[in-house]
């Protein structure tokens, strides 16, 4: 059976499609169907924005649809980023800008500033839904620390760990990833509700 991911990222489809290869399902992106629409992420809630994603390409494509949506809570700055992780600093700011931005929110408060990654994922093929999440909890640090990874890896230390996420190894950080966690859940649940053998 095919499922389309509705992402443009294509280390998001590899990691993903690596998790249901065992399972007969082939994961695929929307740009083998057609295209990637824009789609206009207006949730207010990671689960929401997760939805609309995947409506939007089921309604364009009619094949069953898995999406996500995923951000970084920080406990001090009451939940954000959260849903505006993406775009923190504004339209059009690099990732760079955002870590600062956090960095500079978080000078007024003491160490640890405990945080958790979050990532919605979703099932849908027109009738049907499946809702599940994952987590990774950490704390942000004062510092950039690694090269590996992307957004704010490289001032997020996973608890347990004494490195950042940008300087773990890549199937190290995909091991312990609030994705990897979430869509392994998504998996279980669609076998479970007898949507995929």
């Amino acid at each position: 059976m095919k499922l389309v991911f509705a992402t443009g990222n294509e280390g998001k489809l590899k990691e993903v499609s690596k998790l249901f290869y065992d399972y007969n399902v082939e994961v695929i992106s929307p740009i083998q169907l057609g295209k990637m629409p824009d789609i206009i992420e207006d949730g207010a809630t990671f689960e929401a924005n997760a939805k609309i994603k995947a409506e939007e390409i089921f309604k364009m494509y009619g094949v069953p649809t898995i999406a996500d949506d995923s951000g970084l809570e920080v406990e001090q700055l009451n939940n954000e980023p959260g849903v505006y992780s993406a775009r923190y600093a504004g339209e059009g700011c690099s990732y760079d800008d955002n870590n600062k931005k956090i960095l500079a929110e978080l000078e007024k408060y003491s160490a640890p500033h405990s945080a958790r990654f979050v990532c919605c994922a979703v099932y849908y093929d027109g009738k049907n839904y499946a809702v599940n999440n994952g987590y990774l909890v950490g704390e942000i640090i004062n510092e950039f620390k690694g090269k590996n990874g992307f957004g704010y890896d490289p001032i997020f230390k996973p608890a347990g760990y004494d490195k950042t996420l940008a300087e773990l190894a890549l199937t190290e950080k995909n091991s312990i990833s609030h994705r990897g966690k979430a869509f392994t859940a998504l998996r279980k649940s669609l076998i479970e509700k007898g949507l995929i053998k």
